[in-house]
């Protein structure tokens, strides 16, 4: 592109805020989101998903739109909720959810409406990204029409697509946005190249060009389809080591003393991304005639660990001849993995709906999570300070592994003879593990 690059990214959370701040140190970036509280937290240097820390967030913010004619801004990230905010982008990278509705079905009512806002304000020679995951072929079959009709221009002619997939792990402080490695792609050869150029601009880890926008689409649902089967191939093995009388992770501890091993271990598979992108997916082949037995069984059969887990937990208290009826639990975690405060489609509350059928009285304590949005979300109390658990328990289950869990002395929250069932495997201190 000769002219300055202005990006606009369209969704601010888990996905698009570490994005616009990368951007941010080199463009001039507005990020745009529907939600007005995200919007003025953001404004005020705070994220409450954690994945941008406060300090760094500040060093990006400018107060005032940087796209104004006025404005000399180089670069930095000014947050709105106001359409008329991203008008001037020449680039617009879409960033929003790609959930599943309540039959396991597809829902792209986010990037519909996503694509309709960016849609009212393209222009000619613009290019939109989408970052979304979905199955093969949504970007060009779904979005761009709607991009098409909602402004009236010609794809490939007026403007231009492009996908790279996100690969953001939430709560991994570790491998952040510019140090994994970006597959990207265009809606022709040379947008593709523009489009790598972009990326590999602020990816130190590099960027790899796919040859076309279904394969990239297809790379990044294959990602976490490819792992959702190779741990529910793990958590078949712990039901069936369960049965065996055999502790699972010591068969998979000995296993993986061999070279090629992979290294995976039983638990819950909840979230936005290996809990839902396989449905994706499955929905595209069956929509070619193609029922995917391997995938969808992996899905049914991780999406049952909630209620063994509360199972096994039961069996355990009933050997160590603990009243099952009115019993105490107290359950450790409701976000869907561990140091992140996320609770989208977290299998934590499988375990607590499961053992509430079996009329135990279940306290859940977590850290991270909004004790609010766990209630609007799921109807469950929690609290996330130990000075609220003024209890003891018959039974503490661990189901999510958060590191202020790992060093916690459970015993004190522990009924003399009580059971501690750990779900992740990390505790010394656990009498049954998943």
């Amino acid at each position: 592109m000769n002219k300055k690059i202005k990006i606009a990214i369209i969704g601010l959370g888990y996905v698009g805020l570490p994005l616009a701040r990368l951007f941010a140190t080199k463009y001039s970036v507005v990020g745009y989101d529907i939600n007005k509280e995200r919007v003025k937290e953001l404004s005020n240097g705070i994220d409450s998903t954690f994945e941008v820390e406060n300090d760094l967030l500040e060093t990006v913010l400018i107060r005032e739109n940087p796209f104004l004619n006025h404005q000399d801004h180089n670069h930095g990230l000014y947050c709105s909720l106001n359409i008329e905010d991203i008008k001037d982008a020449n680039i617009y990278i879409v960033t929003v959810p790609t959930p599943v509705d309540k039959h396991s079905r597809p829902d792209l009512t986010p990037l519909y409406k996503a694509s309709e806002t960016v849609g009212k304000v393209l222009k000619k020679g613009d290019i939109v990204i989408y970052e979304s995951t979905v199955y093969p072929g949504v970007t060009e079959e779904e979005c761009v029409p709607v991009l098409e009709r909602v402004s009236g221009l010609r794809f490939n002619v007026d403007f231009f697509a492009g996908y790279s997939p996100e690969r953001i792990n939430p709560g991994d402080k570790e491998r952040t946005v510019e140090k994994i490695l970006k597959v990207t792609s265009g809606s022709t050869l040379e947008i593709g190249k523009e489009v790598d150029n972009l990326y590999r601009s602020v990816i130190t880890a590099g960027t790899h060009l796919a040859p076309t926008i279904k394969v990239a689409e297809a790379s990044k649902v294959i990602e976490n389809s490819q792992r959702d089967i190779n741990i529910a191939f793990v958590n078949e093995l712990a039901k069936i080591f369960n049965l065996l009388g055999i502790d699972t992770h010591a068969v998979l501890k000995a296993a993986g003393t061999k070279w090629n091993f992979l290294q995976f271990k039983p638990g819950l598979v909840g979230g936005h991304c290996i809990g839902v992108d396989p449905f994706y997916l499955a929905q595209k082949a069956q929509d070619v005639g193609y029922y995917s037995e391997l995938i969808l069984t992996a899905r049914r059969l991780n999406d049952s660990m909630g209620t063994f887990v509360a199972s096994q937990v039961v069996k355990t208290m009933i050997k160590k001849e603990i009243n099952i009826n009115r019993a105490k639990a107290l359950n450790l975690g409701v976000t869907f993995k561990e140091n992140c405060p996320d609770v989208r489609n977290t299998k934590a509350v499988d375990v607590i709906k499961s053992l509430e059928e079996y009329t135990i009285n279940v306290t859940t304590f977590d850290p991270w999570a909004n004790p609010e949005e766990v209630f609007l979300e799921y109807g469950i109390k929690s609290a996330n300070s130990l000075e609220e658990i003024n209890d003891k328990f018959d039974v503490i289950i661990l189901t999510v592994a958060h590191q202020e869990f790992i060093d916690l002395d459970l015993t004190q929250y522990l009924k003399e003879g009580g059971v501690i069932y750990d779900v992740k495997g990390i505790l010394t201190q656990s009498d049954a593990r998943l």
